[in-house]
């Protein structure tokens, strides 16, 4: 894998979005959150959570009256986790006390970049396995990388979305396998 690597001229790669999940173990009264936060939206007709926006870190979180959360938006797990920290700030102004602290769970990151080297993406959807490729419709290439859960878009000037890994080892692993396919069918 080490020689195939050193081919590719550069990868750059860098997480855009993490949406992750927790809970805060204790009931929370979204109405009364709702009336008290101006940073709130809540419509329970239409959905069961209330979305709290954070100006910094620039984030959003859906919050259920189960206590569980779910923030996106951050770019990393330490945004993630100074969103949440505003997140109970704002709960205790309405005086629920939140004596847990959260773990947190990372559903999907997503990350883009670039790996350097110009794609034929009509080739690539023949030589490839797992591809969606319909140009008129959109002009990247969707690759379910095999064995991962990362999902790449594929442009043909060499940049790259991933999303579906859980972890920056696991994207980092993933691109690198993506790097090592392309490789395989004469890409260097």
């Amino acid at each position: 894998m080490e020689d195939i690597y050193k081919m590719v001229v550069k990868k750059e790669i860098k997480v855009q979005n993490i949406v992750a999940t927790t809970s805060l173990e204790k009931a929370i009264p979204l109405v009364k959150l709702a009336e008290t936060l101006p940073n709130t939206e809540y419509n329970p007709e239409q959905f069961p959570g209330l979305v709290m926006r954070i100006k910094d870190p620039k984030t959003s979180a859906l919050i259920f009256s189960s206590g569980k959360i779910v923030c996106t938006g951050a770019k990393s797990m330490k945004k993630v986790k100074e969103s949440v920290t505003q997140i109970i700030e704002n709960i205790e102004k309405i005086k629920v006390k939140i004596t847990v602290k959260p773990k947190y769970t990372i559903q999907n990151m997503v990350a883009s970049g670039s790996i350097g080297i110009d794609l034929n993406l009509n080739s690539l959807a023949v030589q490839l396995s797992n591809t969606e490729y319909e140009p008129e419709q959109f002009p990247g290439l969707v690759y379910k990388l095999p064995g991962t859960r990362a999902t790449f878009l594929l442009f043909s000037n060499g940049k790259i979305v991933c999303t579906g890994t859980r972890s920056e080892k696991k994207l980092n692993e993933a691109v690198d396998l993506l790097i090592v396919e392309l490789a395989k069918i004469g890409y260097k």
